[in-house]
């Protein structure tokens, strides 16, 4: 996630075929997990209120052999969507789930409209409406999960598929031949088949359309408009998977709570508009030290907390360590002044286990060897006593 530098001319925004293709930042993330289980819940809900429809046609003998497909199909759904719910509800996701199951979805609707092959009725592939309106059901719920790929990749796939299965059911039969009159599905004609991708795209592009408005507006809600880190907001939903994670595989964790020393002070003499250029340095400085897994926020004012998941204490030790030498050492150039200023930090760290296993434990513990670091002097990193780090 960049930052703009003092005084720097903002990156200009991505466009929007980079957008519609570019994985998702760090903020949309667990949001994704959490959409996936949501798409989970509503393919349970979808699946048992369409599995109604098949079964009154054969109840009023209407079109016995789609209601036979539509009902395996649904109950083979049905199967799949209990499964991987019942996953999901056991904490398990990975990125690549999306797309799986995504293009999972649209598999399902092209192997109903396949059988129909199978079953020597071609114009119910081709024709089918209620079958072939469940792409869109698909497609849509793409939406849910961040991520502007899973929703192009599914309408992709929706028209390869469809694509294929139209082109076997014209090369293998006359689908226009007398003897199928009276044609209870219409005539075929390419022009119809062809409205029908559009649409499968036009809806993908939506759907797309759909997740990067919802991550724009996320992002919004979860980051800090000055410096451009997450915001207290997300952290408070983000550490509790974290902590969630270290409990269950046993992986170390480390917490540190940062603060810039004698801010107010600096604010008071260069004006605010300089204290705004100094976070932003102090923000760059954190993010530009620290791993990709791990988690900085700008907790409040001139406060920072960052998050070292699988990291112990002597490791996170140095490397706020780093973080606090980083940011002695680089200047911060104010318009109008000829001569460079610089800041400091000082900074507590907490240990997972050993000084709590709740993020309130954890922040009152850094807090408090935050607050030592202040009384013996400032420009300091207290951590977790020697023998703590030993033994963690």
């Amino acid at each position: 996630m960049a930052i703009p530098g003092p005084g720097a001319t903002p990156p200009p925004e991505p466009g929007i075929f980079k957008r519609l293709l570019s994985p998702p930042d760090p903020l949309q993330v667990d949001a994704g997990a959490q959409g996936e289980l949501l798409v989970a819940r509503v393919r349970l809900l979808l699946i048992l209120l369409l599995l109604p429809i098949p079964l009154s046609s054969i109840v009023f003998g209407n079109n016995v052999a789609e209601s036979a497909v539509g009902i395996s199909t649904n109950l083979s759904a049905l199967l799949f969507a209990g499964i991987l719910y019942y996953v999901l509800g056991r904490g398990f996701y990975r990125p690549w789930l999306g797309f799986a199951s995504s293009l999972m979805d649209v598999t399902f609707v092209s192997a109903a409209l396949g059988v129909f092959l199978l079953l020597g009725e071609p114009h119910t592939t081709v024709n089918s409406r209620p079958t072939f309106e469940v792409y869109f059901l698909a497609i849509g719920a793409t939406s849910l999960r961040y991520d502007s790929r899973v929703s192009l990749a599914a309408g992709l796939l929706a028209i390869v598929e469809y694509t294929v299965l139209v082109t076997v059911a014209t090369s293998l039969w006359d689908l226009n031949d007398p003897r199928y009159a009276p044609f209870p599905y219409g005539l075929f004609d390419w022009s119809t088949q062809i409205s029908r991708l559009i649409l499968l795209g036009v809806a993908s592009i939506l759907a797309a359309a759909i997740v990067l408005r919802s991550q724009s507006l996320r992002r919004l809600s979860r980051s800090d408009r000055l410096t451009g880190l997450p915001n207290r907001s997300y952290f408070d939903e983000r550490v509790i998977i974290e902590l969630s994670r270290a409990r269950r595989y046993g992986q170390p964790l480390t917490m540190a709570m940062i603060d810039v020393d004698f801010f107010k002070r600096f604010n008071d003499t260069y004006g605010h508009a300089a204290g705004d250029v100094a976070l932003r340095m102090v923000a760059r400085s954190i993010l530009e030290s620290i791993r990709q897994s791990d988690l900085i926020v700008r907790y409040g004012g001139e406060e920072f907390v960052a998050v070292f998941p699988g990291m112990d204490p002597a490791a996170a030790f140095e490397r706020v360590e780093a973080i606090r030498n980083r940011i002695a050492a680089v200047p911060i150039l104010l318009p109008r002044r000829l001569e460079a200023l610089h800041l400091t930090i000082s900074a507590g760290i907490a240990v997972y286990g050993a000084d709590g296993t709740s993020a309130e434990d954890l922040l009152d513990t850094a807090d408090n060897r935050l607050f030592a670091a202040k009384e013996a002097g400032r420009n300091r990193v207290v951590g977790p006593p020697p023998g703590l780090i030993a033994s963690a």
